[in-house]
């Protein structure tokens, strides 16, 4: 299929042809929430610990003799029973990351990628350098593609260090290299704003 090429005016240079295995696909609905879940399963840490009865700080002897005094028996401060005490199977460090198939999150990024071009929310501009590393001078260039006050994913490479600079103090929108690029940020975000070598790259990619 052949895709407008437009420049940061908003004004039509060119045009691409995008591989209709890729750009042009369903979406595979419960595919994507697999794709998506196990993504944000792996953001999480893992790190959190709660004191069990032998991490309790405390002495390990026996507060008092077990007959003959009238109260409830005990065999240590750390009892869970207790005010201070342990925890009963308090969540311990962990791991999140879930298995999911190389083709799985292929397929998923074809099918949100498809359904981002046929909504027209996905924009191919030639380049996307800017001249200095100036937030205002970038807003009015969103500002010109329509897109600005939206959520954008911008898709180019890392050593574009102007536009990481001008965008990295703005919450709405987001960098990330095309090798990068997955179905959660394509859903999390409105319009995508990629350049005409990151949609060569994923298209040879995700053929």
């Amino acid at each position: 299929m052949k895709v407008e090429v437009k420049n940061w005016d908003n004004e039509v240079v060119g045009s691409i042809d995008l591989p209709d295995e890729v750009f042009a696909r369903e979406v595979n609905q419960h595919l994507v929430w697999e794709v998506v879940r196990a993504y944000l399963a792996s953001r999480r840490r893992g790190t959190h610990k709660a004191k069990e009865r032998s991490d309790v700080k405390g002495t390990r002897s026996k507060p008092w003799k077990q007959k003959h005094t009238g109260r409830a028996r005990a065999g240590s401060r750390q009892s869970p029973l207790w005010r201070s005490g342990g925890v009963v199977h308090g969540p311990r460090p962990r791991s999140y990351v879930q298995k999911v198939n190389k083709k799985a999150r292929k397929a998923a990024l074809r099918g949100v990628l498809s359904q981002r071009l046929a909504e027209g929310r996905l924009l191919v501009l030639g380049s996307l350098e800017l001249e200095a590393p100036k937030t205002k001078d970038f807003l009015k260039r969103l500002d010109s593609l329509g897109v600005k006050g939206e959520k954008v994913l911008l898709v180019d490479g890392l050593e574009n260090l102007n536009l990481h600079l001008a965008s990295r103090n703005r919450p709405d929108v987001k960098m990330i290299d095309a090798g990068s690029l997955n179905a959660y940020e394509v859903l999390n975000h409105r319009w995508i704003v990629a350049s005409e070598p990151s949609v060569r790259s994923l298209a040879e990619v995700l053929s």
